[in-house]
């Protein structure tokens, strides 16, 4: 386009309406365009001028108000809620005096050994105090955590690194660097800024170079098959304990057992020997009862006898003994035999005598 055509294009009227007058569309939405530029750029560079030019402002709960004025702390603290304050001269910022977690992210350093590891995180969880929030904002700035925080993680990290092997750092004192680096943030915090407290400090595992990480990984396969082997022989050895222990168990209550066993048959067998002798000295008493019975009898039937044995009773009996005979013999001895049995009961009757005689 030439310099005529540029020109009657700027001479050009502005459209028209069918009705006659003027549209404005086009301009409207030109200047809409302008203002919405304006709103995104220049906006947020006047926030701060906005924030100073303004005479109410609130301080939100966990935040206590701080102010400058002329550039000047003043020592001047308000709680949370609504406040007022001169505009353009006094400055306010609101400072969180509640826990907070300080992020740091990639922390490179050096081990004892030379070798290059990263930490990707570490979470500092932190509070100021809200008697210390002048002398610190006062000594360090607003931005004080990140000298006492971000900067000091990043030193006492290096200097943890530095006297340490890259095994001492990534298995066998990893978990001692929480608390390590809660201390020694801590004691530099308690000596030059006393308002700082430091909760706790959570560390990331670091990232170590690959060639170095699949050793590290083959070594711990290697410990864990140890730790197998180890755990198996240790279960072996207490399984063989178990057994041991068993059959001990096994065999005290088989001894425990037999014992009772052969204490039953003992007791069995001594009552077996008091019932025999309880039972002999029945019998032997109640045979001795039935002699004794039996000798008397005897004895008393001889005294019977004895008293029975008198000439006149033999007689007697003489003449029943063949008043009872069926049969009767004759003879030349009979004579003779009769005279014989008178022969004896005369005898007996001698007999009697004498004895009655001495008695």
């Amino acid at each position: 386009m030439d310099g005529q055509q540029q020109h009657r294009a700027a001479a050009a009227p502005p459209p028209r309406r069918l009705d006659g007058g003027v549209d404005y569309t086009a301009i409207f939405a030109a200047l809409f365009a302008l203002l919405a530029i304006a709103v995104v750029i220049i906006l947020p560079t006047l926030s701060i001028f906005g924030q100073n030019m303004s005479i109410l402002h609130q301080v939100p709960e966990g935040h206590v108000g701080v102010y400058w004025r002329g550039g000047a702390l003043l020592n001047v603290n308000t709680d949370p809620g609504f406040h007022l304050k001169l505009p353009l001269i006094t400055y306010f910022e609101p400072i969180q005096v509640t826990l907070q977690t300080d992020l740091v992210r990639n922390i490179p350093c050096g081990t004892k050994g030379g070798v290059m590891i990263n930490f990707a995180k570490i979470e500092v969880v932190n509070r100021l105090h809200k008697d210390y929030v002048y002398d610190t904002l006062r000594d360090y700035g607003v931005k004080y955590d990140d000298t006492w925080i971000y900067d000091k993680i990043h030193h006492e990290i290096n200097q943890f690194c530095s006297a340490h092997s890259l095994q001492q750092v990534y298995i066998d004192m990893f978990d001692q660097i929480d608390e390590k680096m809660k201390d020694a943030l801590q004691a530099d915090c308690t000596r030059y800024a006393p308002g700082i407290e430091i909760i706790s400090v959570r560390v990331t595992k670091p990232s170590i170079p690959e060639s170095v990480r699949r050793n590290f990984e083959q070594m711990e396969e290697e410990r864990t098959k140890v730790l197998i082997a180890e755990e198996k022989q240790r279960v072996s050895e207490k399984e063989a304990e178990t057994k041991k222990k068993i059959a001990i168990s096994e065999a005290e209550k088989n001894a425990y057992v037999s014992k009772i066993q052969m204490e039953q048959k003992l007791t069995e067998k001594d009552s077996l020997r008091k019932e025999a002798e309880i039972s002999n000295t029945m019998y032997l008493a109640r045979e001795k009862s039935l002699t004794d019975a039996d000798y008397y009898r005897t004895m008393k039937e001889a005294e019977a006898n004895k008293l029975k044995l008198t000439p006149q009773y033999l007689e007697l009996k003489f003449i029943e003994a063949i008043a009872n005979n069926s049969k009767i013999y004759f003879g030349n001895k009979i004579p003779n035999m009769v005279l014989d049995q008178r022969l004896l009961g005369n005898f007996l009757q001698d007999v009697v005598v004498k004895e009655n005689l001495e008695a």
